[in-house]
Formats: C-alpha cells, structure tokens, sequence
C-alpha cells in the first residue's frame, strides 16, 4: 500500500491549518479553498471519499473530542433549543430540501430526493464553533451550536436510512421509519450508559501511561463499534460516553488528564485538518461522475438548492426560537431573553461538512432491482455544491456578520473576578486541611517545608487577582505576568545546567529526561496559571 498519498495529505492539512492561525481567515476555509486548487495540480493523488473509512474511523474520535470539551450542564440548561436543532431542523430539512429538489429536477422520485434532503440536513458545526469561539460569541450560543453538532449527525443518518430503503426498492413506511429512529437513539443512548461507567472505571484505576493512552484512543471507536453492531447509533453512543468521562474527568489522575489533552488535542488537530483538506479535493471526482446533466444544469440546481438549504434553517430557527417563549410562561422565566440576533447566527451558522459528503459517497450505485440508482451522480454533485457553498458564503460572512450586530461580549474582568473567588474558596480549604494535616505528628516536617506549602497555597490564591490588578507601564506587564516571565527564566537556567551536564558525562540521558520532564511539569502549571481564564486563550 502506498502511504506516501496519506503522509502528504496530513502534512500538507497540518501546514496550512498552522498558517491560518496567522490569517484572519478560519482555518476550515483556507483548507477546502487549498483542497479545490491541489485537485488540479498535476502529480496530486486521487483522493475519493470512501465513507467506510470517514463514519467508522474518522467521524468518531472527532465526536469524542468535541463532546469531552463540551460542558453536560450547559447542554442540560439548554437541553430543549440543542433538541430542536439537532432532532427537529435535521428532519425538517429533509423533508424541506427533499421537496424542493423533488420540485426542481425533473423524473427524480421524491424517495431519492428525500435522501438528498437527508444527506445536506446536518450541519458541520466544527468551523461554526471555531469561529464562535474566535470571536468572543456568548457561551449560550456556542454551546447550542456545539449541541447542535454533537446529536445531528446520528438524526440524519437515521433519516437516510429511512430515505435510502425507499429509494431502492426495500420499502418503508412512517410507522417503521419513526420506529427505526426510536431504535437507534434509544440504543445509541443504551450503548453509550453501559459504556461509560466501566470505562470510567478503567481509567481511575489505570496507572500505566501506555495503557492509559491507549484507552483514551480506543474509547470513541469502541463506543461507536459496539452500537452499530446492534444497529444503534454510534454517533449517540460516542456523545454520551465523552459527555460523561469529561463531566467527571476531575476523578481521573492528574497524568492522566495532562497526557490525554496533549494526545487529543494532537488527534483533533490532524484529523480537522485532514477532513477539509479532503473536501475540497472531492471535486474532480463529483465532476467526473456527473453524467448526463450538463454542468451549467447541475450548477442551476445547486444554486438553488444552496438557497433551499439556508432558508430552511431559518424557516425552523425564528419559530423554535420565539414560539415556545411565546406559549409557555414556565420556559420565559427559566431561560434568558433573547432577541432577533440570537437566531440570525444560528441560522448562519448552518455550515454542511465531510459527513455530508461520506453519506453521499456511501449511497449504492444500484437499487434491488438492479437498475441505476436515481441521479446518485447528481445528488453527489448537489451534496459537494452545497457543502462548498455553505462553508465558502457562509463561513466568509459569519464572522463580519457576528461584529456588525454587535452581540455582547464574554466579560473578560467578570470571569476573572469569578476565577478569583472560586480560588479563593478554595485555598481557604486547601489551607485549613494543611494545618489540620500539619498537627497530626506523623505529618511532621520541617518548618522551612511547611513555609513552602503555605507559600504554594498562597500563591495560587494571589495569583489571579493580580490579574484585576495595575499593569506596570515600563513593560506592560501585571505582577503576575512578571512572575511567570521570570519562572520560566529561571527554568531554562536550570535546564541548561541538565543539559550541559550531560554532556559532560557527568550524569547519563535518564537522569537528564527525569530531571527535564520534573522542569516541564512546572513549567506547565506556570503556563496554565497565567492561561487559566483568559477569555480567548487556547492551548
């Protein structure tokens, strides 16, 4: 097998997402703008989508990531408007955009349409939630987008299938497609509670980092595995797993945790910009396999489908927005007011992305019947144009459309205020359990080691609130900025030091990594101090 074609996409994703962070532009966008032009370039690789290797292998780690970042009491607050979005407007869209691509091409069957539909109805939230987060959006309306993304995948896999058995001749009515949509949520859900409290387990009591790193990697696959073999929802499966181990990763060994953030940040980084590098590489395989219809016809459909596509999501958003407000006094009093902002980014933010297109790949060349099935080289064609067109209009104009309506901002001074109580809260304890630890004779220690647990404590304490404190004019730094600079300083004396001791002989390469990797832990707790609540920091 030849992987040179694999090394290059992932190299050549990596490079460019790494530059976008210099550019005002999404990384998303600059990777299918960078996939379109390689598609041309002569000696480029063919790389076809095979949806065999996007839903089993590549689908699932993303999900894990997204959902371990997410917050479940956020997603519990805000349980009915992620519903409505990721169950309500997927099969709304469905039907929406399956009527209107039923209207639209001439002799193609309203089955096949409706898998059109199916196939364009979610949502890829991951450029939409990168942007959010970019720009400072208020954390209600990331956490609905990031909701929305997390559940609406396995509603439109379900409705394709509903779709697709029609569509080729296996038959289904309401009745069993409603029935097949309880079956896998209930069983995607079923899978994922199972799942999740062993796992959990396993990582409380692992020790071994190998061991441990291999479980977190294994953990995605394994959940959406075990659900698809009973023909649950993988997608469900993998959400509410990650849901559950990030909402109690705080039992987890502190190694543990610092080593799995590091290797899924790593898995995330690679695999996103893998996938919209390879979106965008897709088009000569959707023009090539476009077949009878012209291209000016094929273009006129998605222009149209394209328009179909955001104004269904409009169409869905203002009404689940305001009506259930309007009738229930129990929801006005329980969630904050809102106004005609809100759902206008919501409804832009309706990126499609790589799952979309994996469906679409996955759709057989033929029905039982053994005939062709109906304009699949046009649905293919109509599923690229849509995915393109979502992520090029709507994710260039997001983020100006975001600064004209002027949401409010994250106020970075209140979230540190409320970082500074909460470690103020919590020294107090910490300080209260050093003493009461300190009294019992068999914690004895010598004073000048105690001093230094207390200054530890102290430390931690102060720290964020020299951050609401003056700034030193002369070098723009607060007091707490100084200490880390000069932490880190006095840090790379030592490592030097290490170093040049090595290689002097005078102590072997083990002892230098212990010595090294004791200098890079806290080095680390200097970074994630002065890290930790600045709004807009990430790692």
């Amino acid at each position: 097998m030849d992987v040179m074609p694999l090394l290059i996409l992932v190299a050549g994703g990596a490079a460019i997402a790494g530059a976008a962070r210099r550019t005002p532009v999404p990384a998303p966008l600059l990777l299918v703008a960078a996939g379109l032009l390689a598609a041309y370039v002569p000696g480029v690789p063919d790389y076809a989508l095979d949806p065999d290797v996007v839903l089993p292998l590549l689908l699932p780690p993303l999900l894990h990531t997204a959902a371990l970042d997410s917050s479940y009491l956020d997603l519990r607050a805000n349980v009915r408007p992620v519903a409505l979005l990721s169950v309500g407007y997927v099969l709304f869209a469905t039907l929406a955009v399956g009527y209107v691509a039923s209207r639209l091409v001439p002799g193609l069957p309203p089955a096949a349409a409706l898998v059109l539909g199916a196939v364009v109805a979610p949502p890829d939230a991951v450029a939409a939630t990168a942007i959010a987060r970019r720009l400072g959006l208020p954390s209600r309306i990331t956490t609905i987008l990031q909701g929305e993304s997390l559940v609406n995948d396995a509603t439109a896999i379900t409705a394709y299938r509903v779709a697709l058995a029609a569509a080729v001749g296996a038959g289904a009515t309401w009745a069993e497609g409603i029935a097949a949509f309880a079956v896998a949520a209930l069983g995607g859900i079923g899978v994922g509670l199972v799942l999740m409290v062993p796992i959990h387990w396993l990582r409380k009591h692992l020790r071994e980092p190998l061991l441990q790193n291999t479980l977190s990697l294994l953990i995605p696959f394994v959940a959406y595995a075990a659900a698809e073999q009973v023909h649950a929802s993988g997608v469900l499966a993998v959400v509410v797993v990650a849901l559950y181990l990030g909402h109690r990763a705080w039992q987890v060994d502190f190694a543990t945790r610092l080593q799995e953030a590091a290797v899924w940040r790593m898995v995330a980084f690679i695999l996103e910009s893998a996938v919209f590098a390879l979106i965008g590489l897709q088009l000569p395989v959707v023009l090539r396999d476009l077949g009878d219809y012209g291209l000016g016809e094929a273009l006129w459909y998605a222009v149209v489908l394209f328009v179909a596509v955001v104004a269904a999501r409009y169409l869905w958003v203002f009404p689940a927005t305001f009506l259930p407000r309007a009738l229930s006094a129990r929801i006005r009093e329980r969630e904050p007011d809102t106004t005609w902002k809100a759902p206008v980014i919501v409804g832009w933010a309706g990126m499609r992305g790589v799952v979309s297109l994996a469906i679409a790949f996955s759709i057989p060349v033929t029905t039982d019947d053994g005939s062709p099935f109906p304009a699949r080289n046009l649905i293919l064609f109509l599923t690229f144009s849509s995915v393109i067109g979502t992520l090029v209009v709507q994710g260039l104009t997001l983020p100006p459309l975001i600064r004209r309506l002027r949401l409010p901002d994250r106020d970075p001074g209140a979230i540190t205020l409320a970082e500074a109580q909460a470690q103020s809260e919590a020294s107090e304890a910490a300080e209260a359990r050093l003493e009461e630890l300190l009294a019992d004779e068999r914690n004895a220690l010598p004073p000048p080691l105690a001093d230094r647990l207390r200054a530890v404590l102290e430390r931690r304490r102060n720290a964020v609130w020299e951050r609401l404190g003056a700034v030193d004019a002369r070098t723009g730094e607060s007091v707490d900025d100084t200490y880390r600079r000069l932490a880190r300083e006095v840090i790379g004396a030592e490592r030097e030091v290490f170093v040049a001791l090595r290689d002097a002989r005078r102590i072997d390469d083990e002892l230098l990594r212990t010595l090294l990797r004791r200098l890079d832990l806290e080095e680390a707790a200097a970074y994630r101090e002065g890290e930790a609540g600045r709004p807009g920091a990430s790692g």
